[in-house]
């Protein structure tokens, strides 16, 4: 299939795409706070600058864009044009969540990951994931 737009437009239209602040990170920091989490933001001190770190939980999450962190579901799809290329990049976004998963937890965090898929569908699915995170994280409890 070819792209519909020339290879400088379609560049311009990638460069644009934000890394933080996004849709989905903005959805699950309100629901993590419609819950009662307080929680910083991308803490450059962390590996890969996690996007959400709830400090008094000794948590991080990280709320990946099914493209760009290679997730196998509805919304990935293997671009058909500059295919090396981008393999290469999503390959090297995969080995470094690995990499930055790795290292937090040697450091003694919990990792999350939330990929955007989940984040899409009916309200009664946003809730399932509110419920579901606010568990994953109440349940690790490491307070005495």
């Amino acid at each position: 299939m070819v792209d519909v737009v020339d290879r400088a437009t379609r560049s311009r239209m990638m460069s644009g795409i934000k890394g933080k602040n996004t849709k989905p990170e903005i959805l699950v920091r309100s629901i993590l706070h419609a819950n009662g989490f307080r929680f910083r933001l991308h803490v450059r001190e962390l590996p890969g600058k996690p996007d959400i770190i709830l400090p008094k939980w000794r948590t991080v999450v990280f709320v990946h864009g099914c493209f760009w962190h290679g997730h196998q579901c509805r919304l990935f799809k293997w671009p058909a044009t500059n295919q090396d290329f981008w393999r290469k990049k999503i390959e090297t976004n995969c080995h470094k969540d690995l990499q930055n998963k790795q290292q937090l937890t040697a450091l003694g965090w919990r990792v999350i990951e939330i990929w955007e898929c989940s984040l899409r569908g009916k309200p009664e699915q946003l809730a399932r994931v509110g419920e579901s995170l606010s568990a994953s994280i109440r349940a690790q409890d490491t307070t005495p």
